[in-house]
């Protein structure tokens, strides 16, 4: 089995995991009151998220063509932390605004 047929799973693995620890930082920036230094991780979070979500996206659209697509637990290891960065984002998102509001 060729080591690059995993490439893009580890891309998504690491895009996804620096996302959700980005914005897991910046909600310790909103709780110091530091809003701006928040959303600047925030931005980049999602700009992460974004990349892995493209990388998906890759391959959805090459199985949707009929090629095929290697699912290893790297893959779905991968998707897993898609989506928890995700969740954490829109979550980390709602409790700044809160904490902005309060």
């Amino acid at each position: 089995m060729e080591d690059s047929r995993y490439l893009n799973d580890f891309q998504i693995v690491a895009l996804a995991g620096d996302s959700r620890a980005k914005s897991m930082m910046a909600l310790k920036k909103a709780r110091q009151e530091q809003f701006q230094e928040a959303q600047e991780l925030l931005k980049i979070a999602e700009e992460e998220m974004n990349n892995a979500h493209n990388l998906q996206f890759d391959m959805l659209q090459k199985e949707s063509r009929g090629e095929p697509v290697d699912i290893t637990i790297v893959t779905i290891h991968g998707q897993d932390h898609l989506t928890m960065a995700t969740v954490t984002h829109d979550l980390v998102v709602e409790m700044i605004e809160i904490l902005k509001n309060k």
